[in-house]
């Protein structure tokens, strides 16, 4: 099977994990501490790390005080993490449709669905493509709203040459073996506003005070903690900080081959009538985690199962959020956002991980115009 994501692991990979294994830490230690100064000096901006990407879009709902009846608008076409956690807190859906270019979350109609309720709007990099921070920045100013950015797809992006990860009020990353480096399961957290970022590490650290200047009840000892609000155990442990560490030495190494992909879909894809390739706006560098292309005149799922049954393990990215029984139950709609239904009709990823060899993406290639020859031949 030529699958269409793959982790990447090395030599040092194992070696360090090694190095964990023989120490005295195995949870929360001096790798979780070099793994997040090694994501914030990538991202530019102050990070911590927990279990996966849902925690950390927890942490960060719970960073703005988020609460019942509060307004969270996000596209649909998403990993329904990026919803649930906010309902969590009580918070209502809003969904937005996309921009059918960028495959992001529409600005124009972002601004539209604002009302006194709305509390944050929660942008997608959809595939590893950076939204526009800079628009979306300005409405959020313009509403006093927070901006809070689910990069699960674009660690190692570049907006308008900027590291993506700096720009939004908080910005929330995976680390699934599928996603552009990994530590197994895996998420983090980064914001330049250190409020919002403390709060944020406190909900993911069970909500413990260790500062003495902070404690509100007088100490017994020097074991003594206090939670002062509930929060829940994200800790990331040092194991798989371990391997963050060697994946991340990589990220340029991995950037670089998923480009070469991208650009090999591109140029054997871009004759074929009746596929539609990803575009790429020009203030973006992305790193893409995804290669999703568009089967027009109704023959994506056909297309679908002759790959799949030629070998190549592709995969549809997403079934649109509301889609799923528990939106339903709460009475959203088919029909609430057409451009992401339409898309999610046509859509296929095709396989990109570092892994690809040459003699695999020829196959691919080589199918798909098998495919479409045979389409038109009929």
């Amino acid at each position: 099977m030529i699958t269409y994501g793959r982790h990447s692991i090395s030599r040092r990979d194992f070696k360090l994990i090694k190095r964990v294994l023989n120490s005295e830490w195995l949870t929360i230690g001096p790798m979780v501490d070099a793994f997040e100064s090694k994501i914030s000096n990538l991202i530019g901006a102050p990070t911590f790390v927990v279990t996966s990407g849902t925690a950390a879009l927890h942490c960060a709902y719970a960073a703005i005080d988020i609460k019942a009846g509060d307004e969270i608008i996000t596209p649909a076409l998403t990993f329904v993490a990026t919803q649930t956690t906010a309902m969590h807190f009580g918070a209502k859906i809003v969904f937005c449709d996309i921009d059918v270019k960028t495959r992001n979350i529409d600005p124009i109609l972002a601004e539209k669905l604002i009302t006194k309720k709305t509390k944050a709007i929660t942008v997608v990099d959809y595939a590893g493509h950076p939204v526009d921070l800079e628009v979306f920045r300005k409405i959020c100013d313009k509403y006093g709203i927070y901006l809070i950015e689910d990069a699960a797809h674009s660690v190692g992006s570049f907006y308008k040459g900027e590291p993506v990860g700096s720009q939004a009020d908080l910005t929330v990353f995976s680390f699934f073996p599928t996603k552009n480096f990994t530590t197994g399961e895996g998420g983090a957290v980064s914001s330049r506003n250190q409020v919002l970022l403390d709060k944020a590490r406190k909900f993911g650290r069970q909500g413990l005070v260790r500062d003495p200047e902070k404690f509100l009840l007088e100490p017994d000892g020097p074991w003594h903690q206090e939670v002062h609000k509930i929060g829940l155990n994200y800790r990331l442990p040092d194991i798989l900080c371990a391997l963050g560490i060697s994946q991340i030495s990589r990220l340029d190494i991995f950037k670089a081959k998923r480009k070469r992909i991208v650009e090999f879909y591109r140029n054997n894809l871009k004759d074929i009538e009746g596929l539609v390739l990803p575009e790429q706006a020009d203030y973006v560098d992305p790193v893409w985690h995804l290669y999703p292309i568009r089967v027009k005149n109704s023959l994506r799922n056909e297309l679908f199962h002759y790959l799949r049954n030629n070998g190549v393990l592709v995969q549809v990215n997403y079934v649109p959020a509301y889609y799923h029984p528990v939106f339903i139950e709460l009475e959203y709609p088919k029909g609430l956002c057409p451009k992401t239904e339409e898309f999610y009709n046509e859509e296929i990823s095709l396989p990109i991980h570092p892994n690809l060899s040459l003699k695999e993406l020829k196959k691919v290639v080589n199918l798909i115009k098998k495919f479409f020859h045979a389409v038109k031949s009929m």
